[in-house]
């Protein structure tokens, strides 16, 4: 009973002894065992972290090149002005290109430029063609313009039909941007600047004791003409001109002495014109023979042609025109623009290939803010466009016209000088022109 009673003892004396090395209690878990990731139950996905992508985000496939359409007339009664309208686009897309190209969201990289255009020869008909061929072939995002007025009128309605935003300069027809397009801009004086601007430059570089009075307008017989020629005589009369002669002449004229000396006649001291380059010529050409020099004369395009000089020599001196550009502006890019030209032509760059280069330079801003190559996004960036360019600031209303500068440049000594506005000038306007019998 005494060994019994002694196990008993030594019993509780170790259950105590277990109990007050037992944990406190806990209350039971309220959750499942961790769940073992199966086949049809993953783990859950960590939150994203908030950076931004890396190099392992996935984009489409991009393509090679982002197309560009376009016609220019590289021959032709054109041909002067497409070639630097030409330039100025292959210059712009060469310093795309050498930084790698536009820079496209949607792919995540940079993407070159490639320029598929054609010689329409100064044809319409062969550059409305050609824009169809190019849409049909590259499926192009773009469309870039030639030269010309007439030329554009008959481009950009096929810009319109296709939906692909056209971006054009070398021309200043106003009332294309009048008929409803929404693909078209253009970053270039229209007629309405340049017939107020001539009244308003002559009014600011000329004495009003010295100024002259009146004017003759040698109007091209076409609907350009026509708009320019009617906003020339608009304007005169308000500006404190006379308009003294007014006539009109078929395009490819080869004889202007009937015009010249009727001019001459009504005591005209101011000649205002914009004769496509061969008839501007011929038009200075008769000039001399008829032995008349305006004391001023404006021939809006034609001189815009490099191989004016070299053709009239110093007959082709003193006359003034408004390209859009001239090469001794200093905005970003001219510099480096001229160098190129230089390299490539052995002259600064030619007065069309700023706004052709400007051209370009807007049309891979809008790129890039679109983000994507849809041409519908692109044409709401390029409404939206306000950059600074080699031309100057470019901002678009909403007709798709340009608010651009509108320089005057002269003809001095066989070179193109920027006139006007004055606080830009690379040299002094010449007034009164020389008698061509004293040149």
């Amino acid at each position: 009973m005494k060994s019994r009673m002694s196990i008993i003892v030594v019993l509780l004396m170790v259950a105590a002894m277990l109990a007050s090395c037992a944990p406190a209690a806990t209350p039971a878990p309220t959750t499942a065992a961790p769940v073992v990731p199966t086949a049809t139950q993953p783990p859950a996905a960590p939150s994203e972290p908030t950076v931004a992508p890396t190099a392992t985000t996935a984009y489409p496939p991009a393509p090679d090149y982002i197309e560009i359409g376009a016609s220019i007339p590289l021959t032709g009664k054109f041909g002067s002005l497409g070639v630097q309208v030409k330039a100025g686009y292959i210059f712009a897309m060469a310093d795309i290109n050498q930084a790698g190209g536009v820079m496209v969201a949607k792919y995540g990289k940079k993407i070159p430029l490639r320029l598929e255009s054609y010689d329409d020869t100064s044809d319409p008909t062969k550059a409305v063609t050609n824009l169809e061929n190019v849409f049909s072939k590259y499926n192009v995002v773009a469309y870039l313009g030639g030269a010309a007025s007439g030329m554009h009128a008959a481009t950009t309605a096929i810009a319109e039909k296709n939906k692909v935003p056209y971006l054009g300069v070398s021309f200043a027809w106003w009332n294309i941007h009048q008929r409803g397009y929404k693909y078209l801009f253009s970053p270039f004086p229209k007629s309405p600047d340049q017939a107020r601007d001539v009244f308003k430059a002559l009014n600011e570089m000329i004495p009003a004791d010295q100024r002259p009075k009146n004017v003759a307008i040698f109007q091209e017989q076409t609907d350009w003409g026509n708009e320019l020629g009617g906003l020339f005589k608009a304007d005169a009369g308000p500006a404190g001109y006379t308009v003294v002669y007014y006539e009109t002449y078929a395009a490819g004229a080869k004889d202007f002495s009937t015009l010249v000396q009727k001019a001459k006649a009504a005591k005209a001291e101011i000649l205002l014109g914009m004769p496509s380059t061969p008839d501007g010529i011929t038009i200075m050409k008769s000039l001399v023979e008829n032995n008349w020099t305006p004391k001023f004369t404006l021939l809006v395009r034609g001189p815009d042609a490099a191989t004016w000089g070299s053709s009239l020599k110093t007959a082709g001196d003193n006359v003034a025109f408004f390209p859009g550009w001239q090469n001794s502006e200093t905005f970003p890019g001219d510099v480096e623009l001229n160098a190129m030209s230089q390299k490539d032509y052995k002259r600064p760059a030619d007065v069309l290939v700023g706004p052709a280069y400007a051209c370009v330079q807007i049309l891979a801003d809008a790129i890039t803010r679109a983000g994507t190559l849809d041409r519908d996004a692109i044409r709401d960036a390029l409404a939206a466009t306000n950059m600074m360019t080699v031309i100057g600031q470019v901002s678009f209303n909403a007709d798709g016209t340009g608010n651009v500068l509108n320089p005057l440049v002269q003809w001095q000594s066989g070179k193109m000088q920027l006139v006007w506005p004055l606080d830009m000038k690379s040299a002094d306007f010449i007034y009164p022109a020389p008698d061509f019998s004293k040149r």
